[in-house]
């Protein structure tokens, strides 16, 4: 798992930082475009994907594990009209970003899921691509990474009420790059932007969310992260000399090789995103 330091690395540079180069809710995830080439309806087209596939109503008591700044959080509270959402992450920047949101019917807590205990059972889960954090790249080299996977499945049905649904989102790691410049770049971004973490392969969560969790449907998503990430490149070099004045040369340069190498991942098929509709087996 990676620790509270190595999150704060991924997601602790700057709320301001973030802010110039993600859409106005704060999604760091892959949006979907399929009804637009706008960054802001395309976000608010994955997460209506995601609280269908974990069956979300007004009356339901929803979970957001890795809740990030809060854009899901928002979009329960503000879109689902859901009476109650709980918001888990490890990130201390993105906490106090939620907490200063102003949301009604939002709980958030800045914890380890492995340390996480609710007061009450959820009717509904949704995790966007947290699941990256769960083995780090040595633990996947020592084959323990599907244990990893196994217990946070049954943490996750253990938190559940009978009949409940659970919308996920992971990035994938798909083919190795065999030129020498995009392995170096890959490997980079693993080290430096997301240290400890690591994407997962699809038949990784096939393997393990049984036999708490049946998958009712899977969708790939790799050419919206691709066009994610080129629309993020594209805004944080809009704003490269603000960047480069507040927080430095070294992160507008380390951002911009870390967007761009996301952009060939994902066209080059090194990467992609399933969105997973998941039933808990009761």
């Amino acid at each position: 798992m990676s620790t509270q330091k190595e999150v704060e690395v991924s997601y602790d540079v700057s709320n301001d930082f973030f802010a110039l180069w993600l859409d106005r809710a704060m999604n760091y995830t892959c949006a979907l475009f399929e009804d637009t080439e706008d960054l802001e309806q395309a976000q608010q087209n994955k997460l209506r994907w995601l609280c269908r596939a974990a069956k979300v109503a007004p009356d339901k008591n929803v979970l957001d594990i890795g809740c990030g700044w809060g854009a899901c959080l928002d979009y329960l509270e503000q879109t689902e009209k859901v009476r109650n959402a709980t918001g888990i992450t490890l990130s201390t920047a993105q906490h106090d970003y939620v907490q200063n949101r102003g949301l009604k019917c939002v709980d958030t807590h800045c914890v380890d899921y492995r340390d996480y205990e609710p007061e009450a059972r959820f009717d509904a889960v949704i995790s966007i691509c947290m699941m990256e954090h769960i083995a780090t790249p040595e633990q996947v080299r020592a084959g323990e990474h599907l244990g990893l996977y196994r217990d946070y499945f049954s943490r996750v049905h253990r938190w559940t009420k009978p009949g409940a649904w659970f919308g996920l989102q992971t990035i994938l790691r798909d083919r190795v790059p065999r030129d020498l410049a995009d392995l170096r770049d890959v490997g980079w971004v693993t080290q430096q932007i997301f240290p400890g973490g690591l994407s997962l392969r699809l038949e990784d969560v096939i393997r393990s969310v049984g036999p708490w969790w049946e998958i009712m449907e899977i969708k790939t998503r790799r050419e919206h992260y691709a066009k994610t990430t080129a629309e993020w490149l594209r805004r944080l070099r809009l704003n490269e000399s603000e960047v480069r004045s507040r927080w430095g040369d070294q992160v507008f340069e380390d951002y911009e090789r870390y967007l761009d190498t996301c952009v060939r991942s994902f066209d080059k098929h090194y990467q992609s995103l399933a969105q997973y509709a998941l039933r808990r087996i009761d």
